[in-house]
């Protein structure tokens, strides 16, 4: 089940659109490196798949019927993104993780994915964008995981570019201790800020 290059279209367009995961991708990478950069977004991309399946379960919808349900999880999210901003200036302070090194890339994979999950604006836009794109003479529940799954993979390949691309330059500041810790510094305000706003984000 193969979807419509209208929807491939659009779903690159809005993957490369500047937005709280391309910032955090860029800001990663400056700060920690290319591995925790790339696996962040690798987990934005499993975010992005979840948030697919929910859409098609039904599960997105009840949470948009549902203004409790909308300010739990959008609290939980932002609650999330504020953790993740002090993890990362508390981080550039002490450096206790060699930058770069598997073992932080891993945890940045769960954290993506949370930091995504969580997210109910993400969850709202699927809700909207997929069933634009649904053949209604088939069955839509498995179109719109197929849609999902093709999304999870463009998502993951463009965040992949993008990390390596930060972290590269990542690379070239950690060679300037001074321009380096004010890249942490901007790092996790950025996540802090992000936090923040999604507090006042509406349905």
């Amino acid at each position: 089940m193969i979807p419509s290059s209208a929807f491939l279209v659009l779903s690159l367009a809005v993957i490369v659109a500047p937005g709280p995961d391309t910032l955090s991708i860029l800001g990663l990478g400056l700060s920690r490196g290319k591995a925790a950069a790339i696996q962040f977004g690798f987990g934005c991309a499993l975010g992005c798949v979840t948030h697919t399946l929910w859409a098609a379960l039904g599960v997105t919808a009840a949470i948009a019927a549902s203004a409790l349900a909308f300010t739990v999880l959008k609290l939980l999210g932002a609650a999330y993104l504020v953790y993740l901003g002090i993890v990362v200036l508390r981080a550039g302070a002490k450096s206790p993780v060699p930058r770069g090194s598997i073992g932080e890339g891993r945890r940045f994979l769960l954290r993506g994915f949370i930091a995504n999950a969580t997210n109910p604006k993400v969850a709202l836009f699927f809700l909207a964008f997929l069933p634009q794109f649904v053949d209604r003479s088939r069955g839509a529940t498995l179109q719109m995981i197929a849609m999902g799954a093709c999304f999870g993979l463009m998502t993951a390949l463009v965040f992949a570019v993008l990390g390596n691309f930060s972290g590269r330059i990542g690379h070239w500041l950690r060679a300037r201790p001074e321009v380096n810790r004010w890249s942490d510094r901007v790092t996790g305000i950025l996540f802090l800020g992000l936090g923040v706003r999604l507090v006042f984000a509406h349905r």
